[in-house]
């Protein structure tokens, strides 16, 4: 059923370089989708992206999430179907050396990349990966669902959390009614090879 959906579809991911953005764009070329990638270059040569070759596999820009006009018209060039956003600033511990980044990047990214998905004609479906670090840690031995609060001490999860309000304001600002559907996605630790 995903290989029939994705089949001959344009999909732009930003972060294709980093952990997740580089296997999500392995998949979905295995999905049979023709892949767009929007990211900073890759800075590890051990990683996923280089270790694969996902290069070879993709079309593939580097650009920064903060360019909101770059970002703009690589959509305009490319024409996605679908948009996965991935590009974040992903370490707890890098959030405290440089919290600006952080907030640069994973928010104000986050509306970049909403922008560039509200000017597309053609996007009809986008999806932004966040974390389940933009939940208040309470220290449950559970999980936390999405009704719970949003939101915690350190830089990071604060960024993420934000990324999630952003969102929602656009989904309700935006595109209610829209040519659009727009959904987030919660990650929790990943492991994997790369």
């Amino acid at each position: 059923m995903l290989k029939d959906f994705y089949k001959g579809k344009k999909v732009l991911l930003t972060g294709d370089t980093g952990f997740k953005g580089s296997w999500l764009a392995i998949w979905l070329v295995n999905l049979g989708a023709e892949v767009y990638g929007y990211a900073l270059a890759p800075d590890n040569v051990e990683g996923n992206y280089s270790a694969c070759k996902v290069d070879t596999m993709i079309h593939h820009v580097d650009g920064d999430i903060r360019d909101g006009q770059k970002l703009k018209e690589y959509f305009k060039k490319v024409k996605p179907d679908i948009a996965f956003h991935l590009a974040a600033q992903p370490l707890v511990i890098d959030s405290y050396s440089d919290p600006v980044y952080n907030f640069d990047v994973n928010v104000m990214g986050t509306v970049h990349f909403l922008e560039a998905v509200r000017t597309s004609v053609s996007t009809k479906a986008a999806v932004v990966i966040t974390t389940d670090k933009c939940y208040q840690n309470n220290e449950w031995i559970w999980g936390y669902k999405e009704g719970d609060h949003l939101g915690w001490k350190d830089p990071y999860s604060a960024s993420k959390a934000c990324a999630e309000l952003v969102t929602a304001s656009y989904i309700n600002s935006f595109f209610k009614n829209s040519h659009c559907s727009i959904a987030t996605v919660r990650a929790g630790n990943v492991i994997g090879g790369g």
